[in-house]
């Protein structure tokens, strides 16, 4: 889910926006619970980044699934973490070469297993009206026009119950455009952090293991953003998880969301 951005920063601009209106629904949220974010859906026993894996990641008990958005040649989103459509689906190329049509006809699920073949590629449509009402969804956006995306993300109800997750420059878009809208940019270093944080105002930042270090934490405490650090491959374990949450971290990316709710619930850490 990473972005090389550290040099992207450079002569980027920063403005201001107006402010939008609260929905309804508010799944809990305070300063004793850590949110479990499950890693493009539940995809160690599902297809990532498909509807089954998104439906087992709200039936582990997760609080948000992640998912990737990519824009295919006629301008639809589909989810899809690569580039390329061949690591997944029976198709080859380019997922911005295609059209919508020919990504739908290609089959998501048979590479995973014989159980899962006939599974599509699903759109952000369809990933949003599973999880609206039942579970957040962090947007990891590879290719994305930011009006479309908040246009997308506001037409499910869903501005309340999403992070936006992408290169600085794309989140700065999406801040101008809705600035109650929870952009997440990577923290990097104590400086971006703070440079971020001026021209933003994050409620949420994001950390990986190489910035996860306590000037970069301090930062995200003094501006009072939430921390969402990963814990993927060797560093998911309830070891690594309970060092991130000592450190502050609000929010956890697992490849096991049942595993880390369950750890949650067991030291009442959990949302439910």
């Amino acid at each position: 889910m990473r972005h090389s951005i550290t040099k992207l920063l450079i002569g980027y601009t920063l403005a201001g926006g107006v402010a939008c209106a609260q929905t309804a629904w508010t799944p809990k949220d305070d300063a004793k619970t850590i949110k479990v974010i499950s890693h493009r859906g539940e995809h160690l026993h599902h297809p990532e980044n498909t509807m089954p894996a998104f439906q087992a990641a709200i039936d582990a008990g997760a609080d948000y699934f992640e998912l990737d958005v990519r824009t295919t040649s006629d301008g639809k989103f589909v989810i899809m973490h690569d580039g390329t459509l061949d690591r997944t689906t029976n198709g080859t190329g380019e997922v911005h070469k295609h059209t919508f049509d020919e990504i739908r006809a290609l089959d998501a699920g048979a590479k995973f297993g014989a159980a899962f073949a006939g599974t599509k590629v699903p759109t952000l449509d369809e990933a949003f009206d599973l999880a609206h009402g039942k579970i957040n969804v962090y947007v990891d956006t590879k290719y994305a026009d930011p009006q479309q995306l908040v246009d997308t993300i506001v037409r499910h109800d869903m501005q309340d119950h999403v992070v936006v997750y992408g290169n600085p420059f794309f989140l700065y878009e999406v801040h101008k455009i809705k600035p109650t809208l929870k952009v997440m940019p990577e923290t990097i270093s104590p400086d971006i952090c703070k440079f971020l944080v001026r021209g933003m105002q994050p409620q949420v930042l994001a950390f990986d293991a190489n910035d996860f270090k306590d000037p970069v934490i301090a930062c995200a405490k003094d501006a009072n953003a939430k921390i969402y650090v990963d814990r993927l491959g060797d560093a998911d374990n309830p070891e690594t998880w309970q060092k991130a949450i000592d450190l502050g971290a609000n929010g956890i990316q697992t490849n096991l969301p049942a595993e880390l709710a369950t750890y949650l619930r067991a030291h009442n850490l959990a949302t439910h």
